[in-house]
């Protein structure tokens, strides 16, 4: 039987018809601060903790429930004659019901407040509350949730117990809760990029149709911290519901416009990048980067970093696209897209300024088996106009760490030029485009570029050669003269080798193998210029 009820909320929607309805079967309401205010004032009955416990709030409210009168009156065992005796003796009030949701921390964070401020809003009595109600859910119902007000009335309004399978799932909601709740503190005060431990708590945001294949089992789950644009804050304006397959391939695309603010456009398909593409208008760059591997497109992801206006959408009107994302889409554009019921169209929060460049996630997780990987994020940036390329036919050992050191501080300004040829300024524009996309390339890779365009890319294959192979074949004789970027040295010469034959006129790669003169040699050979950068791209 319910007797009492503790309400204590900070999110007050719907707690005034609620705590009504808990009045009017009966049931003694005990509560604090602004919640019991508000009930009061709409005319409910309320017993304030202070009154209860013989104890005032103090220390700012720090101080009011944190009580044996309150933490008492959730534990004790109602079939425990013992915990009945010390609660009697004790004066101590069974409470049945707790009504109870937490400051929003990661709001809170978002507001910029200082270091003192954000830490004042941590919730502590709340928490103590909950977790003390959860731990004893056969006796006591938890209520953190305003969508569970409605039917929750409805059972005590008819009489009915709540089940204990119910009032288990209650408890499970706030255990899930406070895991979050902590891990956004644990987030927010830890100042390691690598700490001691790594918690990790996200909601779920949906449950998907199956996994990567139909025989599993999936769900999507989101940090709803995260201000950087990405799939789990874009907003779906059109379509079925995303799989987890299009998530997949929707984050990958996403993760390679971002690396420019040139007008950009990327079709993926299986987690690699069929094409991408940077020009003037983003209808231009949508065109090049589909037809770059038109075959591989059918069934793709399309990302861009500008609206999609009419021409994008006239152009992908005729063809199976799975997903196209986008800052947004003008009228023509959506009216469109839409005409197709399935096909997904994502809207993106704003690539600009400092929402994209200064509000980046700082490590990326993988989960494996038995653990989780936990890396740093970011790739250095690169600046044209203060790149030096430096001319050294035979670098040493400690050039190569030289420059790998410089990428791992996050600048990437220096490029050895390792061949008599050396590059012109558009091979160059060319090489860090390709190395922006190949980044984003599974290893083992290499990428075919010209013009801000690619034109072959071979992905995820054991030998750096095969991949070499599988990039001419994907160019179809759109090579000639293209820059060629490699994911990580080349073991042995025969890259260079099947590269020259495709017509490559430049290569960019990390360098660092033992045989590196050999492969500076058959570059030679061919007559193509080849950069080192000290920078592996490896993706697994």
């Amino acid at each position: 039987m319910i007797r009492r009820a503790l309400i204590s909320v900070f999110d007050k929607t719907g707690i005034v018809e609620f705590a009504k309805g808990l009045n009017e079967s009966g049931i003694e309401i005990l509560s604090t601060g602004g919640t019991a205010r508000k009930l009061k004032d709409s005319g409910i009955d309320v017993v304030d903790v202070s009154d209860y416990t013989g104890f005032p709030e103090m220390m700012d409210g720090r101080v009011k429930t944190l009580h044996p009168k309150i933490h008492g009156g959730l534990l004790a065992l109602r079939d425990n004659e013992k915990h009945m005796h010390e609660a009697e003796k004790n004066n101590i009030k069974m409470i049945d019901i707790v009504v109870v949701n937490l400051y929003p921390f990661k709001e809170t964070v978002k507001k910029n407040l200082s270091f003192e401020e954000t830490i004042e809003m941590i919730d502590i009595g709340g928490p103590s509350m909950i977790r003390s109600a959860s731990k004893n859910f056969k006796d006591v119902i938890v209520v953190i949730d305003p969508e569970d007000y409605l039917w929750i009335l409805e059972e005590i309004k008819l009489g009915h117990d709540i089940s204990i399978e119910k009032r288990k799932s209650l408890a499970k909601k706030v255990f899930e809760k406070t895991s979050i709740y902590d891990a956004e503190i644990s987030s927010y005060m830890t100042e390691e990029t690598l700490p001691g431990s790594y918690s990790i708590s996200y909601p779920k945001k949906q449950n998907l149709r199956y996994g990567e294949n139909p025989y599993q089992d999936a769900a999507f789950y989101i940090d709803e911290n995260v201000i950087e644009p990405c799939v789990g804050n874009a907003e779906q304006l059109h379509g079925k519901g995303l799989s987890y397959n299009n998530i997949m391939d929707t984050d990958g695309a996403l993760e390679i416009i971002k690396e420019f603010d040139e007008t950009c456009a990327v079709v993926i398909k299986h987690a690699n990048p069929s094409g991408a593409a940077v020009s003037d208008k983003i209808e231009d760059a949508l065109i090049k980067a589909f037809n770059a591997d038109s075959l591989s497109a059918f069934g793709c992801v399309i990302a861009m970093n500008r609206i999609c206006n009419k021409e994008c959408a006239e152009f992908l009107s005729d063809k199976f696209i799975e997903v196209v994302i986008a800052p947004g889409y003008d009228d023509e554009a959506f009216e469109i897209l839409s005409k197709k019921k399935n096909r997904r169209l994502l809207k993106l929060p704003s690539l600009n300024d400092n929402l994209l460049h200064d509000n980046k996630e700082k490590v990326t997780t993988k989960k494996v088996v038995g653990g989780i990987l936990v890396q740093t994020r970011n790739f250095p940036t690169i600046d044209i106009n203060k790149l030096e390329i430096i001319n050294n036919k035979e670098p040493t050992k400690e050039d190569i760490s030289r420059l790998t050191q410089k990428a791992k501080d996050g600048i990437l300004d220096e490029f050895i030029c390792v061949t008599k040829k050396e590059p012109t300024e558009a091979e160059i524009k060319d090489m860090i485009f390709a190395m922006k996309v190949c980044k984003h390339v599974k290893s083992n890779s290499v990428l075919y570029a010209k013009n801000l365009v690619t034109v072959g890319i071979g992905a995820g294959q054991m030998s750096r050669v095969d991949a070499t192979i599988i990039a001419t074949r994907k160019s179809t004789g759109k090579s000639e003269n293209a820059v060629m970027v490699s994911d990580a040295f080349f073991p042995f010469r025969d890259g260079v080798d099947e590269a020259a034959k495709s017509g490559i006129s430049a290569i960019i790669q990390p360098g660092g193998s033992i045989r590196d003169k050999e492969v500076i040699q058959a570059a030679n050979e061919h007559g193509i210029t080849m950069l080192f950068t000290g920078t592996r791209l490896f993706k697994h």
